[in-house]
């Protein structure tokens, strides 16, 4: 059963913070919640952006990874009940979109980069074979 409702996955994910840090003595990362609450790590990040966001959750990276801290739990109320995390989708297939065209424009510089070392090397076989020529030509 996925929640697709924001107001309520914000609400576990603050629950999963407190449970988290209680149970381990430490501040959890964003992959304990996620592996917590059994989320995507997309679907984790997404959600701790948005509670970064009207400061309901502090996001502090540090030597030992990310950690995440409860700010103020009161601005939970602020996210419209009834909201749709949709949006991760959208985001998410942008993201996909974006990493596809990356993986394309890589594959792109590749092949030129292949072809003009074919063609170095198809340069170099000519001038050595000219140079050997020079050189039987003048044997003979």
């Amino acid at each position: 059963m996925e929640s697709t409702d924001l107001y309520s996955d914000a609400h576990l994910t603050v629950a999963a913070i407190r449970v988290l840090e209680r149970r381990n003595s430490i501040p959890p990362s964003i992959e304990d919640v996620c592996k917590f609450l059994s989320f995507s790590l997309e679907q984790g990040n997404y959600i701790c952006r948005k509670l970064g966001g009207i400061d309901a959750i502090e996001i502090v990276e540090g030597a030992f990874g990310t950690r995440l801290f409860i700010k103020n739990h009161l601005a939970l109320e602020e996210i419209p009940r009834g909201t749709k995390t949709s949006g991760m989708d959208e985001e998410l297939k942008k993201f996909q979109d974006s990493r596809k065209e990356l993986t394309q424009k890589v594959a792109s510089i590749q092949a030129q980069q292949a072809e003009k070392k074919k063609n170095l090397f198809a340069d170099l076989e000519n001038q050595l074979k000219k140079h050997l020529d020079k050189k039987t030509g003048l044997k003979n």
